[in-house]
């Protein structure tokens, strides 16, 4: 437990960070981590990495592949973005957050470099790029044995991109900050493709036709080695468990059987084949069956279709935009057996938020619009008028903040369920925010 004087430390960093560029203000660019990287004397380099990039998937499916490699008594590093709760969580050494010691000790470690390059460069250091010095340097010290690395935000010019991956991962593509990417799939896709470095191995989830070529096509010019779900790698079955699902991979070297998978959802086996065949890429060799069945098994993925309370069944999903709301659709509608659902959005004013709310509304029954905390929030007002145009009038309420929206529908979902033989549910989505949020109401409630 981190002392009184360590916490007033650990706050003022995040703060001091936090006044940089935030995340969603961009200068596509890789020159500034480039330059602050040399002047660490390039940590990122000192240890071999594995690097994922896509629209969906990218956090879980680096949970996995950290699972895997702890399994194979490897010492790993993992980088991943945003956080629910604690900037803590973005950086990970063997599975669990950065030590608060830590993080001041790199954070001290840095300083004097940030503000170095600052000066040096038109634009400054931005949290992001910050955030991602720090787990160079992290990982270095500590030190591991592999580094996984998230990208932000594409992957051309994402601040992770210095690193010199052995192994790139695509997961599923969709249309998400298009500001910023490109207008199209296509476009993109093309930027995301910005990770794959020569003569590499490159593993590529399945996607639309569109994408599936520019990724070959980048794959061509970087002369790697691809492997493509489908063909290489997949899901050889999958059966619907209690607590989650039961799997056949068919990993690069073969085929592996009775994996329980403790995640929800027919996207998460889709990871999970993924996260296999990354691993599988990098140390060239099938991996032990057991070895396997017990990273999934210990695999978490906290505000990922997680069931936060029963009696009544309480889901928070992390969903921020039409393709993760589909896939959370999908799921409730499969894998549940709700008779009727209380959903709970709050979403961020620069997503498609007609997107979202097409795909969630044939799963949800009520549904009750609210806002976060984040200054990005979408107003309740505008998110209520647009859900209305959706839902209709008759099936949308409103709350001015998410702990009473929780407490709201948790209220009417417990009062359904005394009167009815079936068993409705409250389901919370729209943000990572939201979901961070949500986690925190829940558990207060509980405790209370």
């Amino acid at each position: 437990m981190i002392n009184p004087e360590g916490q007033e430390l650990l706050t003022h960093i995040e703060q001091a960070l936090l006044k940089r560029w935030p995340e969603t203000r961009l200068e596509p660019s890789l020159d500034r981590i480039a330059a602050l990287a040399d002047a660490l004397g390039s940590p990122q380099l000192s240890y071999p990495t594995i690097h994922i990039a896509g629209t969906n998937g990218k956090t879980t499916t680096s949970r996995m592949i950290d699972s895997l490699f702890r399994e194979l008594d490897y010492r790993t590093g993992r980088f991943t973005s945003p956080h629910l709760e604690s900037f803590l969580e973005r950086i990970s050494l063997n599975g669990a957050p950065i030590p608060a010691e830590g993080m001041i000790a790199t954070y001290n470690d840095i300083a004097l470099y940030l503000d170095l390059i600052d000066s040096r460069q038109p634009h400054p250091i931005s949290f992001f790029e910050a955030m991602t010095a720090l787990a160079f340097v992290a990982f270095a010290e500590f030190p591991v044995d592999i580094g996984i690395f998230e990208a932000g935000m594409g992957g051309e010019w994402d601040a992770t991109n210095v690193i010199q991956s052995a192994v790139s991962v695509i997961t599923p593509i969709g249309l998400d900050h298009m500001e910023y990417l490109g207008e199209t799939l296509e476009e993109i896709a093309l930027t995301k493709s910005g990770i794959i470095k020569p003569e590499s191995h490159v593993v590529l989830a399945a996607q639309p036709p569109e994408v599936a070529k520019v990724l070959a096509a980048k794959v061509l010019v970087a002369a790697a080695i691809p492997y493509r779900e489908g063909l290489e790698f997949s899901v050889g079955r999958r059966d619907i468990a209690v607590g989650g699902q039961f799997l056949t991979l068919n990993g690069i070297y073969g085929p592996i059987s009775d994996i329980f998978l403790p995640l929800y959802g027919a996207h998460q086996a889709t990871n999970a084949a993924v996260a296999l065949a990354a691993v599988e890429a990098f140390v060239g060799v099938k991996l032990d069956d057991d070895v396997v069945r017990r990273a999934f098994l210990n695999v978490e993925s906290p505000g990922r279709c997680e069931v936060l309370h029963r009696d009544p069944t309480v889901i928070v999903d992390a969903a921020h935009n039409p393709h993760g709301a589909a896939a959370l659709a999908k799921t409730l509608k499969s894998e549940f057996d709700f008779e009727s659902i209380f959903g709970i959005v709050a979403i961020l004013g620069d997503k498609d938020v007609d997107g979202i709310l097409r795909e969630l509304e044939p799963v949800i029954d009520r549904l009750i619009v609210t806002k976060s905390e984040s200054a990005r929030a979408l107003p309740v007002e505008e998110l209520y008028e647009r859900a209305i145009k959706i839902f209709g009038v008759d099936r949308v309420y409103k709350e001015s903040d998410l702990n009473s929206a929780i407490t709201y529908a948790m209220e009417q979902c417990t009062l359904v369920n005394q009167v009815s033989e079936g068993v409705s549910a409250v389901v919370i989505t729209g943000s990572v925010v939201t979901a961070g949020e949500a986690r925190v109401h829940v558990r207060r409630m509980m405790a209370e």
